[in-house]
């Protein structure tokens, strides 16, 4: 006699003979197969969700996929579709809760095709993972145009009422990135993106030179920016041409951001490695048009992340920072 509450085993359906037994018993290696996954399933948070809220009942594969050097990325096919998951078995969850916040605000736009995030958490021996969204990409990194257009088009759409920032902190590549929130962009690109990497520099390396230099130019910016209205838009924050792809319908994609809201001029900071061709830029403009003085601050925002990469990546990257910071201060005469 089996009792309420008291686990089913195989001997007590085995001899049985009545059609209804056999039935019972018939059904009994799926439903010890089933409670044998779900035990498991705590000690695996990404196949528990997945077989879960995901609505899958079978991982059928799990792939790598190459491309970062921060996380490892893996494609999980199921029987409901397939799904991106990056890890980190020494960060915890606030990286990817800050990335989930960034592609579901871009997403919001309804502009540029990213990710949809899914479920961030820790896992159980440390780390974290990040589910989303997987997109099938095309050939070719698709159209310069579409692409401009589209960046525009986001920009144009993502606003804040709060002044330029971000609801969370971040990180670009693996630096923090503060996005504590200022009615003022000068103010917040000098102390937020600039002076930040300046004093990392200092710390890291010693770079006093390099933390004087750059000093001095965060505090005589002005003159760049006159007769130029600037409204927090919301930025991708680290658009390079590995975070730029594009899906089987040639529409374009982007990836792993790093966003905040800023002025929207800051997105072409990774243009010296994001191929940025005319067709980009004229498409651009046509739905943003471009302010005075454009050309003259392009190298400002390209300055950020070249510091970023100095701090990251060392002195590989410390002549072209530099070289910005002395070829503006001749420029201010500062």
């Amino acid at each position: 006699m089996v009792h309420v509450g008291a686990p089913l085993s195989a001997p007590s359906f085995l001899g049985a003979s009545t059609p209804r037994a056999r039935r019972r018993a018939s059904l009994l290696p799926n439903l010890t197969r089933r409670r044998s996954i779900m035990a498991s399933l705590g000690d695996d948070p990404i196949r528990e969700w997945i077989l879960t809220e995901g609505k899958a009942t079978q991982i059928t594969r799990i792939s790598p996929i190459g491309g970062g050097c921060i996380n490892h990325a893996s494609r999980y096919d199921t029987d409901s579709g397939s799904f991106f998951v990056k890890t980190n078995r020494r960060i915890g969850p606030s990286m990817f809760e800050a990335e989930a916040l960034g592609l579901s605000a871009m997403y919001a736009t309804q502009s540029i095709r990213v990710p949809m995030p899914y479920k961030v958490g820790p896992l159980p021996t440390g780390g974290s993972f990040i589910i989303m969204e997987f997109i099938e990409f095309g050939p070719s990194r698709g159209s310069q145009s579409v692409l401009g257009r589209k960046l525009a088009e986001m920009h144009q759409a993502g606003k804040s009422s709060k002044g330029f920032g971000f609801d969370i902190d971040n990180t670009i590549g693996s630096t923090p990135q503060i996005n504590s929130w200022s009615s003022d962009w000068i103010e917040f690109f000098s102390e937020h993106r600039l002076g930040y990497q300046l004093k990392l520099a200092l710390n890291q390396y010693g770079d006093s030179a390099i933390y004087e230099k750059g000093q001095r130019l965060m505090k005589n910016l002005q003159p760049l920016f006159e007769g130029v209205v600037i409204e927090p838009c919301l930025l991708h924050g680290d658009l390079w041409s590995g975070n730029i792809s594009c899906d089987k319908n040639g529409d374009p994609v982007i990836l792993d951001p790093a966003c905040y809201y800023g002025h929207n001029e800051a997105e072409f900071g990774m243009s010296w490695c994001a191929g940025f061709g005319g067709s980009f830029y004229s498409s651009y403009f046509e739905v943003i048009p471009k302010q005075p003085g454009f050309e003259k601050r392009r190298d400002l925002y390209m300055l950020y992340h070249y510091l970023n990469h100095y701090n990251l990546f060392g002195s590989g990257y410390r002549s072209s920072a530099m070289s910005i910071i002395d070829d503006y201060l001749r420029m201010l005469e500062v």
